[in-house]
């Protein structure tokens, strides 16, 4: 049995679609503050583990801005919480540069000893928001070669194409080849 720690039964939704023998465990893990996302998903893990035995999947995702030399990464919570998506996209605006790259990192473990790290990685540009709010900065992020916002393409095309599901594609060839 894999489970995803997740309490967002949107991500949990995604994940299945690739992985649908995976079970979601809803646990309030700790997570640390740091710009590295394959150190807080190793915390994470490590704090899954402590918890009770299985193989876990645990991940992160994240926002960065060129015109903010990649801020604000995997601390997008606290920036959305702060300043929202208006306050994101009106950065961007006023800093001249609206490139971006959206980052998923999912750490998977059976053991302390026994951790990988899979990352997909989206180029896009920051928008005013457009489409419904759903979803964290869906409304603000076109991913390279759209002409639409995550939030406009919707859940089912953007699951099809979102740095998510590239990372969740790696692990699912590593546990393929792995078990």
């Amino acid at each position: 049995m894999i489970y995803f720690i997740t309490g967002n039964k949107n991500k949990l939704a995604e994940v299945q679609t690739v992985l649908p023998e995976v079970e979601q465990l809803d646990i309030d893990l700790p997570e640390i503050q740091e710009l590295d996302a394959q150190k807080i998903i190793q915390a994470k893990l490590i704090e899954a583990l402590n918890h009770q035995q299985g193989e876990f999947i645990v991940e992160d995702t994240s926002l960065h801005l060129d015109c903010l030399n990649g801020l604000p990464g995997p601390l997008i919570k606290w920036f959305l919480q702060t300043i929202g998506n208006q306050g994101l996209a009106q950065l961007a605006e006023k800093l001249g540069n609206d490139k971006a790259e959206a980052v998923t990192m999912i750490g998977y473990a059976k053991s302390q000893n026994e951790m990988q790290f899979f990352e997909g990685r989206i180029k896009g540009r920051i928008v005013n928001p457009r489409g419904e709010t759903k979803f964290g900065w869906d409304p603000i992020f076109i991913p390279e070669g759209y002409d639409q916002t995550f939030a406009e393409l919707g859940v089912e095309k953007k699951n099809m194409i979102s740095m998510r599901r590239i990372a969740l594609n790696k692990l699912k060839e590593f546990l393929a080849a792995n078990k």
